[in-house]
């Protein structure tokens, strides 16, 4: 509802979005849910854009922690059954967190693009797609800790050192749950969002080299397990699009 005299205001303030002009009385602009500050109707069409682009930054958020809280228990599980005791230790749990939040903090800065039709939530649908994305992460990690614990390079290494290496390269994975369109055609990641992303990668490779709360990994390992993750995300950042798109997710 979009109106300026105090007549409208009951319908202003019944409204699911009451907007009044600049022009309007005080009694509308109080009872309005948005007041423009310009002359003119083109603020609604703004107003418009911008909610739809926090959607959009909320739905990238809640798609990464669906699929991390998956990935995350599911890998921990899989990393006891293969190995018979925790991949991770308490300390190496803490770190995790702490990386991961500031990557998830990041995404709410990146660029988006607004819908072309109204938003929705349908938890459904997005619940089912952020399984799917934590399975295909779980998939990868699982092969990388299977490598390290069965090859002959890493039989003389604890089967933890083989997941704890693959911690290096999983977080950088963030920002493939981010657009639901390919990398090619979507936006340029945020400057926070690639700082947060450059910054993780360093952290972990400089624990994992120095064998700071871990027992030291080569850094040909590393580099290696790093390479396959940005192979990894390539190809999800293909496979995602039909996916995401068959759920009705935009």
């Amino acid at each position: 509802m979009c109106g300026d005299g105090a007549n409208d205001a009951p319908a202003l303030r019944q409204a699911q979005i009451g907007i009044a002009v600049s022009t309007a009385t005080d009694v509308a602009k109080s009872a309005a849910g948005v007041v423009l500050t310009e002359a003119g109707l083109g603020g609604i069409v703004d107003a418009v854009k911008e909610g739809r682009l926090t959607f959009q930054r909320i739905l990238t958020y809640t798609l990464n922690s669906v699929q991390k809280k998956v990935f995350q228990a599911l890998l921990l599980a899989v990393g006891l059954v293969m190995t018979g005791h925790a991949v991770l230790t308490p300390m190496l749990m803490v770190i995790v967190m702490i990386t991961g939040d500031f990557l998830a903090m990041s995404l709410t800065t990146d660029r988006v693009r607004p819908s072309a039709m109204p938003n929705s939530w349908q938890i459904g649908r997005i619940t089912t797609a952020g399984v799917m994305l934590g399975l295909c992460f779980l998939a990868f990690s699982t092969a990388i800790l299977a490598v390290g614990k069965f090859s002959a390079a890493s039989r003389h290494r604890s089967a933890s050192n083989a997941d704890r290496g693959e911690h290096c390269v999983w977080q950088p994975g963030h920002h493939i749950c981010n657009s639901r369109a390919p990398a090619s055609l979507g936006l340029r990641p945020s400057i926070w969002l690639v700082l947060s992303s450059i910054a993780d990668v360093l952290i972990i490779s400089v624990l994992a080299t120095f064998g700071i709360a871990m027992s030291p990994l080569p850094i040909a390992i590393i580099a290696t397990e790093f390479g396959a993750a940005v192979v990894f995300g390539a190809v999800l950042d293909v496979v995602k699009i039909p996916v995401l798109a068959r759920l009705g997710i935009s």
